[in-house]
């Protein structure tokens, strides 16, 4: 390679003084350059938080609120935005204190200080419930004679409903 073309070619040519690190020719990785870029802005946002919450969402709230809640985001203040399915969001309200208090033991720090509970759909299928088994002929006809004797048919009805859950409930205990 002759002495123009060297001097021409920054990443080919001897580094400067003061220079921290020797510039190689090749292939390197973007990755490292990459991080070094988006740090600095993710960590200012709170978006590594945000993602590390996401990732172990499970893991930190435990599988009963991660079956009911998803975070969206942390704001700057310490706010952890929840989505919350809506049968679920009061619950959720009395228990915030303690989602409160998993997150900062994950992190080991303070990282939320309040939750903001926004209702609505979560963004992943809820787990398949299970099916009820069948009730015996015989629990049928108990429920039915339990319930006969009231008047109003849409309360019959209903409480008739409620016995056949009970009696199909994998936990109940006969």
């Amino acid at each position: 390679m002759d002495r123009t073309r060297r001097e021409a070619e920054p990443s080919l040519a001897a580094p400067e003084r003061g220079s921290e690190a020797k510039r190689q020719p090749g292939l390197r990785a973007v990755g490292v350059a990459a991080s070094r870029l988006a740090g600095p802005i993710v960590a200012k946002s709170g978006g590594g938080v945000t993602a590390r919450i996401k990732a172990a969402w499970p893991a930190i709230a435990g599988a009963e609120l991660a079956a009911i809640a998803w975070p969206e985001s942390l704001g700057s203040a310490g706010v952890l935005r929840l989505r919350v399915t809506p049968a679920h969001a009061l619950e959720l309200q009395h228990r915030a204190p303690l989602v409160i208090e998993r997150v900062n033991a994950y992190f080991g720090r303070p990282v939320a200080s309040r939750l903001a509970i926004v209702q609505g759909p979560l963004p992943f299928a809820p787990p398949p419930r299970p099916r009820r088994a069948p009730i015996p002929a015989a629990e049928a006809e108990t429920i039915e004679r339990q319930v006969a004797g009231i008047g109003d048919s849409e309360l019959r009805a209903a409480l008739a409903e409620l016995g056949r859950a009970i009696l199909a409930n994998p936990e109940h205990e006969g």
